[in-house]
């Protein structure tokens, strides 16, 4: 086998033009899959990060019925303080549960006693809150707490960039919150601004946040209510089978109808992201397509050539016994070989051009957040995943041209014009 590889690379260096062009094809179609899987690839696991570990968490668990409503947050599907007690018990004995944080969401009217607008308020247990979702305090602009400190004290309240910026609004200032009751009685209350919050994604970038206890005083809730229970995994990639195990033991949970009580999401649900995350994941499947039809069509079409050009000299060796399998073999070796030297240019270029990306630390920019650094990983198993296709890929398009080489009589192809 070694020598009909020696054999094969002595022929691809007879006609070394035709052999740097297929070559340059396949070194194109490798580089060009590294380096938007490694693109493409870091903005969609930056983008899940940044979304779970500073806003929504991994999963969300609601009341029932509360998800098909959650954009106009009804008070009147929030959780009971027996109905959280009992899902606190059952994330505190499950596996892979690594943190859980309740939450009360509601939407309020922020004053700073000139004018006012409307805000969605989070109202956060804030220790629980930094166990759920630890990157919240990198989006602080202003009024960051300290290494040990809390988000926010009860008391005050984080308002998000453009809403600071419109009302004039800063760390220290006064200001009211007015809301509506779920019995529809309003009550104002007024708080400290703590620190100013960029947005992420959401409807006008207004997503503010209080102490959970302040909300339940402005809301007039019974002790214990919450609107959701978010939850962090120990193990993102083991999101599905927590979620299932939490599914089936919150199913056992009824209400007075013999209905399930709660509902959970996963952030594929509760994230507009996902979609595009659906969307990356479609285009690489695409581009590797692609790739692929480039290294067929490629290799085809040289190994046509070469079994054309070389009639003659396939009837010399097959008359002089070379038996039909090694010359099979041969022609598949020259395949081989021009998809090993084009995988091998094409990746050297591609992790190269990655590295470039993240040293050169490009910025961009996505929905609501300005100066995103692009920081490209390169995955070994990806690698070695798009080095195995290509290898098949070059292999069985030399097949048709090796079992026609292999195929032709001698005496045939001796007389070969």
């Amino acid at each position: 086998m070694l020598n009909i590889f020696k054999i094969a690379l002595r022929n691809l260096a007879r006609y070394k033009r035709r052999t740097a062009l297929t070559s340059l094809l396949i070194v194109i179609g490798v580089c060009m899959v590294v380096m938007f899987s490694g693109l493409a690839g870091s903005f969609k696991s930056m983008m899940i990060g940044i979304i779970t570990d500073s806003s929504i968490g991994h999963l969300q668990i609601h009341r029932k019925g509360y998800f098909s409503s959650i954009d106009t947050m009804p008070l009147n599907l929030n959780m009971k303080g027996q109905g959280y007690k009992k899902i606190a018990k059952t994330l505190d004995g499950t596996p892979g549960v690594e943190a859980y944080a309740p939450r009360l969401k509601l939407g309020a009217v922020l004053s700073n006693y000139m004018e006012s607008t409307n805000v969605r308020l989070s109202a956060i247990d804030p220790k629980r809150e930094m166990a759920v979702c630890p990157s919240l305090v990198g989006r602080m602009k202003q009024g960051a707490p300290g290494p040990g400190e809390d988000l926010l004290k009860k008391g005050q309240v984080i308002v998000p960039e453009k809403v600071a910026k419109s009302l004039g609004m800063k760390p220290g200032d006064s200001v009211v919150l007015v809301a509506t009751n779920k019995d529809g009685s309003v009550n104002g209350m007024e708080f400290q601004v703590a620190g100013i919050i960029e947005d992420i994604m959401g409807p006008g970038g207004k997503d503010a946040y209080m102490h959970i206890e302040d909300a339940r005083s402005l809301l007039r809730t019974k002790p214990g209510e919450v609107t959701e229970i978010v939850v962090r995994v120990s193990d993102f990639n083991r999101l599905k089978p927590v979620a299932a195990s939490l599914t089936a033991t919150l199913g056992g949970f009824l209400n007075k109808k013999g209905k399930p009580a709660f509902e959970l999401h996963t952030w594929q649900k509760l994230s507009p992201f996902s979609n595009i995350a659906n969307m990356i994941d479609l285009m690489l499947i695409t581009v590797k397509i692609v790739m692929v039809a480039i290294v067929l069509i490629s290799v085809l079409n040289v190994m046509l050539m070469s079994v054309f050009e070389r009639v003659r000299e396939i009837g010399t060796i097959a008359a002089m016994g070379t038996s039909p399998g090694t010359i099979m073999s041969l022609f598949v070796a020259e395949g081989v070989l021009l998809g090993i030297l084009g995988t091998a240019l094409g990746l050297i270029l591609g992790v190269g051009g990655l590295l470039a990306f993240k040293a050169a630390g490009v910025a961009f920019s996505f929905g609501r957040m300005d100066n995103l650094i692009v920081r490209p990983d390169i995955n070994p198993g990806e690698m070695l995943f798009l080095s195995a296709i290509v290898l098949v890929a070059s292999a069985l398009a030399a097949l048709q041209p090796a079992w026609k080489a292999s195929r032709m009589e001698p005496v045939d192809a001796l007389g070969h014009v």
